[in-house]
């Protein structure tokens, strides 16, 4: 029974190409670093210099042209995941700086509003009550001065207290 893989022609040119040398390799990667398109001229003398088939340099052409996009796409997309994790950790950073600005702003108008409202409520009242003496008889609910003296005192320090 004969091999029907050694009367197909394909097959038999498959077995007898030969590896490139780590000097016909290096004499490909050269070339391709000033030019990533193999024009047909190019490839015939590149084919002459290395004693290969054109085919066989056109392959590698086209091998190495795809490992390069490749290389070039995962640097690419490094570039950008970098980029993006920067992006992300700025976003978060500015959202903590937004809160902790809300929280101020907050604080301020809550004190311009205590401000506006002491500003328009009535005048506090004095420290220190100075009195003549018959205050007591004025004010008819109080038994005596002292008392007087000391319900103004303790309103003095609630007012106080409301306000600051």
């Amino acid at each position: 029974m004969e091999d029907h893989h050694s009367q197909n022609p394909r097959n038999t040119s498959k077995h007898n190409k030969k590896r490139l040398t780590k000097d016909q390799v290096r004499l490909l990667e050269k070339s391709f670093t000033t030019k990533k398109k193999l024009e047909p001229e190019l490839k015939l003398q590149l084919a002459s210099q290395l004693g290969v088939p054109p085919r066989q340099v056109a392959i590698w052409y086209q091998n190495k042209r795809a490992r390069w996009k490749t290389q070039s796409l995962e640097h690419d997309y490094n570039i950008l995941k970098v980029k993006l994790e920067n992006s992300v950790a700025d976003k978060k950073r500015l959202e903590r700086e937004v809160k902790q600005l809300q929280g101020e702003l907050s604080k301020a108008q809550e004190m311009l509003f205590t401000f506006n409202n002491v500003q328009s409520a009535p005048p506090l009242p004095p420290n220190r009550v100075f009195c003549s003496g018959n205050c007591c008889s004025e004010i008819g609910s109080f038994s005596s001065h002292g008392e007087v003296k000391d319900r103004i005192a303790r309103a003095s320090t609630v007012w106080e207290s409301m306000v600051f």
